[in-house]
């Protein structure tokens, strides 16, 4: 089980910090409410044809499909809005996966009150690493002149609020399984369902649903639909079955460095000393707060 979960994360990790380049890349055709509501209507037709062919379609009621909706809401709608609000209004990626890589610590802090499962120390010395890579390969580019607004630089702490909320309310319904947990690709359908209906209000009143429907954009949804949105999102789930919630979140600190090595990849980034020296720390941390309690005496 040890290295079928070890496998998913690394895969998880890639896919997961893709959708930051592909979400990018799309802002020059449509908003960022727009862009995500595509994304998630979308997905939510995918998914509806693929479960009414399998004859697996259901509503299970309001008392089940409630939580789902909220987590839905907060993972994909709330998230990916404030990120690409930010990103939308000069903000560089690597500031945004920044902030948003601030959520290991608050869902460390809140995990022992939520889900009972308290984080040891231990881990929280490899989130206090991982934090110090992250910050010295992102830091290291901050523009201290940039001319993007103080508002838009802290949008992404919507991000950081709503991950770490529907985190901790997807594991503790997975630990109290006298709560009706519903299979990953009809929860997964649900939580496209009602990204994608509150989505639609800002699209059409504050973008008017304006899309240009190019090419590249339309490769850009595929891609964000079927690799992002579709697998890593069930990676995602997957893996809140198999490790506690901190753990899962310590690997979004990896998030900032990586998004810079795939940005030097696909765009041509400058790739800075600080910021191969800053993934080798944040990894450190990483691999720190994936250690199981049992080896440690706190």
């Amino acid at each position: 089980m040890f290295r079928s979960t070890l496998f998913m994360e690394f895969v998880f990790i890639g896919l997961w910090n893709s959708g930051f380049i592909a979400a990018e890349y799309g802002l020059p055709y449509a908003g960022p409410f727009t862009q995500t509501f595509w994304r998630y209507a979308g997905l939510a037709v995918v998914l509806f044809v693929y479960l009414t062919v399998t004859g697996r379609i259901q509503w299970p009621g309001w008392a089940a499909a409630a939580p789902v909706f909220c987590v839905g809401i907060l993972a994909h709608a709330v998230w990916l809005s404030c990120s690409l609000l930010s990103i939308d209004h000069g903000v560089p990626a690597g500031i945004v996966a920044l902030v948003v890589a601030l959520q290991p610590l608050l869902t460390g802090a809140l995990s022992g009150k939520v889900t009972g499962e308290p984080t040891p120390f231990f881990r929280w010395v490899g989130l206090g690493i991982g934090f110090t890579g992250v910050a010295l390969a992102v830091l290291s580019r901050v523009d201290l002149n940039d001319s993007a607004s103080v508002f838009f630089h802290f949008v992404p702490l919507g991000a950081v609020a709503a991950m770490t909320a529907a985190t901790l309310l997807q594991r503790r319904m997975e630990l109290n399984r006298h709560d009706r947990v519903l299979p990953l690709d009809v929860s997964l359908f649900y939580q496209s369902l009602a990204s994608a209906a509150i989505l639609i209000v800002p699209a059409v009143f504050i973008e008017e649903l304006q899309t240009d429907w190019d090419p590249a954009f339309f490769k850009a949804m595929l891609w964000v639909i079927f690799a992002v949105s579709l697998f890593a999102y069930s990676l995602m789930f997957d893996l809140i079955k198999r490790i506690d919630a901190t753990r899962l979140s310590s690997l979004f600190f990896l998030g900032p460095p990586i998004t810079m090595l795939m940005g030097w990849a696909f765009f041509g980034d400058t790739l800075e000393p600080t910021d191969l020296t800053g993934l080798l720390i944040a990894g450190i941390g990483v691999a720190l707060a994936q250690q199981k309690q049992k080896n440690h005496l706190m």
